[in-house]
């Protein structure tokens, strides 16, 4: 479908784009080191939780969510794909609307080695960051977060968009 009033915005350059694939070009890439191990179906995403669930044993979503600092629907969505790959286990918590989320034995075994990938890409991306960058990653977000508490992301938008009208008719 298209439309005579305005051109597609998704087809405009987008400043984030290129940080998005190079998170995702990232990820791809410690999939690489997981399957060289023989760890199929393994995904960075569930390194976090898997680690701190081995620290911290059975949690509530909602108290892993904020020990992760996630969303409760985030860690919902990844702990979904843990349970998949036999990596978690959910039973029921202290009340009917809660679960309680406890590695099974395959989770728990791999807790060293993704402790190990943890710390081993923490010093790869030091290392990226001290021989490419003009300035630090760390530098750079610090930079855009002080702009932001300056100005919000939110302020920004509507600005740009104008004073709220009337929602849009379905």
């Amino acid at each position: 479908m298209t439309s005579g009033t305005s051109d597609d915005p998704t087809r405009r350059p987008d400043r984030l784009a290129p940080l998005r694939a190079l998170v995702a070009d990232l990820e791809d890439e410690i999939v690489q080191v997981y399957e060289a191990r023989g760890l199929h179906g393994l995904r960075p995403r569930y390194a976090y939780p898997l680690i701190r669930l081995a620290h911290t044993g059975p949690s509530t979503i909602r108290e892993l969510a904020a020990s992760l600092g996630h969303t409760h629907s985030a860690v919902s969505q990844t702990l979904a794909g843990m349970r998949r790959e036999g990596l978690v286990t959910s039973e029921p918590g202290p009340d009917a609307r809660t679960r309680r989320i406890a590695l099974t034995e395959r989770g728990r075994a791999l807790v060293p080695f993704l402790e190990a990938e943890w710390r081993a890409t923490a010093a790869a991306v030091a290392e990226l960051d001290d021989e490419c960058l003009p300035t630090s990653i760390g530098a750079a977000v610090d930079a855009m977060r002080a702009a932001l508490g300056r100005r919000g992301l939110a302020d920004r938008i509507t600005d740009r968009l104008g004073e709220p009208g009337p929602p849009p008719s379905a």
